[in-house]
């Protein structure tokens, strides 16, 4: 049966099902009511909801799984760590069915409510829960960031690229082992000696703001990487990205890597000129894929893994930026593309999902 033909079936076969729970109660006479009274929670971590980075993506998946099943979708948003725990608790008392958590900071809310409530199906966002009920959604950003490190070598006219992360944690490491990868396979092919400063593959340590929101500390740090040289940036820092942009647009002739989303379109429109390309996650496609699994029944902690063979990660259109990517480096970079699709190609990390 289709999903919207589901919801016409009485309050019985609701109650038996793992389908979406009505957040609101059902009307008079048995029936479920409309498919807007079922819902979804989505809880950001302290990053808030247009964080430009996977909280506003993992809810622009949801808002189209709400247009795609006539669902009722809510985010509840979370502006310090104190709000976690307490948000996730709202999430569940809302009487919905799923509730999405997003990333690292919410792990451990996360399972304590997964445990406590078996009969409700969660996904986290960006981290691994292991419960029954909880469906972690990652990505292998390595891959996609392997593309762009090797995009940035062949761009930079300088020899000289930069990656730093907010955090060493393995999401954000996982990004800076593809990049640093991605530039090692680039000097390899050509002859090369560019350099990838601010990541030691090899130590599993490098440079890092300690936070994702202090823009004025990744500008910084995106300085001190110009004065070294670096024209290509990659910030995996969630906000504190925007300092590398602004930096980038100040002193002229560096450009940035984004990651994940599209920074050419989440950014301010002034950064557009130093935006190279984003390593995405394309968290939109696995929302809308979780919601449809649980409405049909299917739903299971199997981790999603985003990769490029199911176009979870990729690199974005590089915009404004094209003329600086030639067609020779263009080929060169979809061959990458096809030989880690198929095989050929592993680009590895400890941080892989």
């Amino acid at each position: 049966m289709s999903v919207r033909r589901w919801f016409g079936y009485g309050a019985a076969l609701v109650a038996a099902s793992v389908a979406l729970v009505a957040c609101a109660p059902a009307p008079e006479g048995g029936e479920t009511g409309a498919a807007s009274e079922s819902c979804v929670r989505m809880v950001t971590n302290s990053g808030g909801l247009e964080d430009r980075s996977f909280n506003q993506s993992s809810w622009e998946g949801l808002q189209a799984a709400e247009d795609e099943y006539g669902i009722e979708v809510e985010a509840i948003v979370s502006t310090g760590e104190t709000d976690l725990a307490p948000n996730v608790q709202q999430a569940v008392d809302s009487g919905c069915g799923l509730i999405v958590t997003v990333g690292f900071e919410l792990a451990d809310a996360t399972l304590d409510q997964a445990a406590a409530n078996p009969q409700i199906e969660f996904a986290i966002v960006d981290e691994t829960v292991d419960a029954a009920n909880v469906k972690p959604v990652v990505f292998d950003t390595a891959q996609a960031a392997y593309l762009a490190g090797y995009l940035a070598a062949g761009v930079s006219k300088t020899g000289v690229v930069a990656t730093f992360g907010g955090g060493n944690q393995p999401p954000v490491t996982l990004f800076m082992d593809g990049f640093v990868d991605g530039v090692a396979k680039y000097n390899e092919m050509h002859g090369t000696t560019v350099r990838a400063l601010g990541w030691d593959k090899a130590r599993q340590d490098g440079a890092f703001t300690g936070d994702f929101e202090d823009i004025n500390k990744g500008k910084a740090l995106t300085e001190g990487f110009i004065d070294q040289g670096a024209d290509v940036i990659l910030p995996v820092a969630g906000q504190v990205g925007e300092g590398a942009t602004a930096a980038a647009l100040e002193r002229g002739g560096a450009s940035v890597i984004w990651v994940d989303s599209d920074g050419f379109e989440t950014l301010a429109a002034e950064f557009r000129p130093v935006i190279l390309t984003s390593v995405l996650k394309r968290t939109q496609e696995a929302m809308v894929e979780i919601v449809g699994e649980v409405l049909d029944g299917s739903f299971t902690n199997e981790p999603y893994v985003g990769t490029l063979e199911n176009g979870g990660v990729e690199i974005a259109p590089f915009h404004d930026l094209a003329p600086l990517v030639s067609a020779e480096l263009e080929a060169e970079i979809e061959g990458l593309r096809e030989a880690i699709i198929s095989g050929e190609l592993v680009v590895e990390s400890p941080s892989a999902p």
